[in-house]
This record gives structure tokens, sequence and C-alpha cells, in this order.
């Protein structure tokens, strides 16, 4: 099976430097954040990982409710991304992650299963699934 989509960018620079996919929508400064040593105003990786986390993570909750009488819809779920960078026992570096999933319409055991259906299918999920510990902190509304 092929690739559904895909997408290049460019970091150069490091974490002082830029971003900028291919197509130039995404073109973005970096900078060390303030916590880190760095002189912070400008985005860092954590902060577009999260970003990129969250929104996926959304869409995957609205995916799996398609077929359900009680659908989530766009505006019915919030989905804040926190990602912290640990040091590991190697003398390298690890994330964690929490995502904060609020959903509106529907109540707290039927949330829990809608975000552990959506923490299967989600691809950044699968992605980090047994490398990164994810923390999902499900509420209603």
């Amino acid at each position: 099976m092929g690739h559904l989509y895909t997408t290049k960018v460019t970091a150069i620079g490091g974490r002082s430097g830029t971003v900028r996919s291919e197509d130039g929508i995404l073109n973005l400064q970096l900078a060390m954040p303030k916590e880190l040593g760095g002189k912070g105003g400008a985005t860092n990786p954590e902060q577009l990982f999260a970003a990129g986390y969250a929104a996926c993570f959304e869409n995957a909750v609205i995916h799996v409710t398609r077929a359900q009488a009680d659908r989530v819809r766009d505006e019915d779920v919030e989905v804040t991304g926190e990602v912290g960078l640990l040091p590991d026992d190697r003398g390298g570096f690890r994330l964690a992650v929490t995502l904060g999933i609020a959903i509106t319409g529907v109540d707290q055991a039927a949330a829990e299963k809608i975000v552990q259906a959506a923490h299967a299918v989600c691809p950044y999920s699968n992605a980090v699934k047994g490398n990164i510990d994810v923390q999902l902190d499900v509420t209603t509304r």
C-alpha cells in the first residue's frame, strides 16, 4: 500500500536554526528555550511535536466516532499536548508526553473508551508506542 500523504521539512542550524517545508508553508525560526539556557523568543522542536501530536490525536478522536451514535464533531473535542524533555540514563535525552483531551457531549466512560480507540489508531501514538511515555488525561465538558 502506498503512502496516503508525504511531506518533507528541512532543518538547518539545529535548535537555533530554521525549519522549512518543501512547499514553503511551514517556515519557522527556532530557538533554544530559555529553560535550557537559550535565548527563547521562537518555537522549538518540543512545541512543534506537541502541536502535531495534539492536532493528529484530535482528528483520531473524531475519526473513531464517525460511525457511532455519539459522534464527536470538530468543535466537541480539544486536545492539549504537553511534551517534556528529560535526561536518560545513557547521557542523552528522552521525551514524555501528556495529552489533555476534553470532549463535549459524552459521559466520562464513553470519553475514555473513545480516547483509547483514538490512541490505537493515531499515527503519532503508534509511532511512539513503547518508546515514549504517553499519559492520557480525559475530561468531559
